[in-house]
């Protein structure tokens, strides 16, 4: 496939490695293009920088991997409310969270996800990859790593498919838990995770086996 990434930090870094290894064709577009040359040139195998606008444009999927307060000024810089990401699944891994917290910033009855599709009018925003660190990624890229089981929300079933390959293409297990209409609860578990783990206690723990 032919991926764009917006953001240049771990999560990107971590899927891109993932990505390019099996063979498709990235470009990293980052709001500082030293950074997105840097990591390009960490990648290797023909991954190239390139404007944000450029990262999108042509691209079989995005993934929005930069902090949630940055969302917005990356997403207008890559035209999204032109209509440049119109019909792209668009990859959100963001937590809209109070650090140390886990208590949900978007306001009562809102969601990251939806705020997103929002700013970028026709895209196709898949939730996915939020409950994993980056060093997730890269452990099951060495093997022997548990396939981590990744929950994700959208709209478009083409979208949910494209998302759901990439998902399988870093170790993991794609699982569709419903419409955007439901994803403010998959954002609450990565708010009751956070702030488990930062009060010191194993967030499985807290997370019934089922048979």
């Amino acid at each position: 496939m032919r991926i764009g990434i917006l953001g240049t930090g771990t999560l990107a870094k971590a899927l891109g490695t993932g990505w390019v290894r099996v063979g498709h064709d990235l470009v990293i577009g980052g709001r500082s293009q030293a950074k997105a040359k840097e990591l390009a040139a960490a990648l290797g195998t023909g991954v190239r920088a390139v404007e944000p606008r450029d990262a999108v444009a042509g691209r079989d999927a995005v993934l929005l991997a930069v902090s949630w307060n940055g969302v917005e000024d990356v997403l207008h810089s890559a035209g999204a409310a032109e209509g440049l990401l119109d019909g792209t699944p668009l990859i959100d891994p963001t937590n809209a969270v109070e650090h140390g917290v886990g208590v949900m910033l978007t306001g009562l009855g809102d969601s990251m996800a939806q705020r997103i599709a929002r700013l970028a009018p026709g895209a196709h925003v898949v939730k996915a990859f939020h409950l994993f660190p980056a060093e997730q990624w890269t452990r099951s890229l060495g093997g022997g790593e548990p396939s981590a089981t990744v929950a994700m929300c959208g709209d478009d079933p083409a979208a949910l498919g494209v998302v759901g390959e990439l998902v399988r293409d870093v170790g993991g297990t794609p699982v569709v838990l419903g419409s955007l209409d439901r994803v403010r609860q998959l954002e609450e578990v990565a708010g009751f995770v956070i702030g488990l783990a930062f009060a010191g206690y194993d967030p499985n723990s807290a997370i019934p086996h089922v048979a």
